[in-house]
């Protein structure tokens, strides 16, 4: 199984609780990804979010960064938002990295966004939201399948194209396209229709519930003849890793808080409660908070229930410290990776 991790950008606080620059959130992002790297990570996603506190809103720049930065390691969004943005233009963005990268480590995963704030911001309307993320989809699929640099495409969210050359290609030809969920059984059916990898983000709840959407996606997928490799599951979810799981606990809480108390107030959810935290962070909770043995052992019983082929966690919220971020990421390369795969070993 492939282990990794993935963030949005995460803006350190002052001591008085201020937030500090979001371009220092920026370079600590990169730093993270090439530490990521060096300590044998396999996959480290970049989210695309427009906040103060998640300031990383252009997957494929920061990306195309860190390709020419790192050796190894494979590099996607998780996930770009196309329904507001152009695949024409993300396409070009992640094929550039895929060549600075030497081929075969970038991979675009796409998602319609959680978070609505990209459609104001980009001058979209929320009404539109399901027919703009077909389409989009559907354009950024078109490109990706297309057997030379010219591509032809139509439809009613963006102008048509005839006969344009979209460039440059990736090395191998084609990205790697994931689609990304929260749990909608229409997204599961949609990736295994279309034969496209998905990757599920798991945020609350017990996350083996998710059970039965993996098997809607592969049965979708089966019954629509694609069995083939992309036919994957991926799991984005909360964590921390740290030597004990009290230490991880207690790192892991502030940023949580603080996290839930900004989204509260952009999206009317209630007060962060400590409680619903501490349950969470416990199995058959969430959140992959705890040390490496807890965490592998977690990873490797959720794989019993989904047959998932990577398994990623965003750790860096709410102003966790920086140097926290860097020992997770190293304890989720060198001690959980190595557990896991012991353990999926001996089954």
């Amino acid at each position: 199984m492939e282990i990794g991790a993935y963030s949005f950008g995460d803006t350190q606080l002052n001591a008085d609780g201020s937030q500090r620059s979001t371009a220092e959130a920026v370079r600590n992002l990169f730093e993270a990804i090439v530490h990521a790297d060096n300590a044998g990570l396999d996959y480290f996603g970049i989210g695309e979010h427009h906040t103060l506190s998640m300031p990383a809103s252009s997957p494929g720049a920061m990306i195309a960064a860190a390709a020419a930065a790192t050796n190894q390691i494979i590099l996607g969004s998780a996930a770009s938002i196309i329904s507001t943005d152009d695949p024409v233009r993300v396409y070009q963005q992640f094929a550039t990295a895929d060549a600075i990268s030497g081929g075969g480590r970038v991979e675009v995963t796409a998602g319609r966004g959680s978070s609505v704030e990209t459609f104001p911001l980009f001058g979209y309307d929320l009404r539109d939201y399901d027919q703009l993320y077909a389409e989009k989809l559907d354009l950024l699929m078109t490109i990706n399948e297309s057997t030379s640099e010219q591509v032809t495409w139509s439809g009613s969210v963006r102008p048509t194209l005839t006969d344009l050359a979209v460039v440059p290609r990736p090395v191998a030809g084609r990205l790697p396209i994931w689609l990304a969920t929260g749990g909608n059984a229409s997204s599961s059916a949609r990736a295994g229709q279309l034969g496209l990898p998905v990757s599920y983000g798991i945020i609350g709840g017990e996350p083996h519930r998710f059970a039965p959407l993996a098997e809607l996606y592969r049965r979708t997928a089966a019954h629509a003849g694609h069995t083939g490799d992309d036919i994957k599951v991926s799991i984005a979810a909360l964590g921390l890793v740290a030597p004990t799981k009290k230490e991880a606990l207690e790192r892991f809480y502030p940023g949580w808080h603080n996290l839930n108390l900004e989204m509260g107030k952009l999206r009317g959810w209630a007060a962060p409660d400590k409680r619903a935290y501490d349950a969470q962070a416990q199995a058959p909770g969430a959140y992959y908070v705890g040390d490496p043995d807890d965490v592998a052992q977690r990873i490797v019983h959720l794989h019993g229930y989904m047959g998932h082929m990577r398994h990623f966690l965003q750790m860096d919220i709410g102003g966790l410290p920086h140097q926290h971020f860097l020992e997770s990421l190293t304890l989720l390369a060198t001690e959980v990776k190595p557990r896991v795969e012991r353990l999926l070993a001996a089954k």
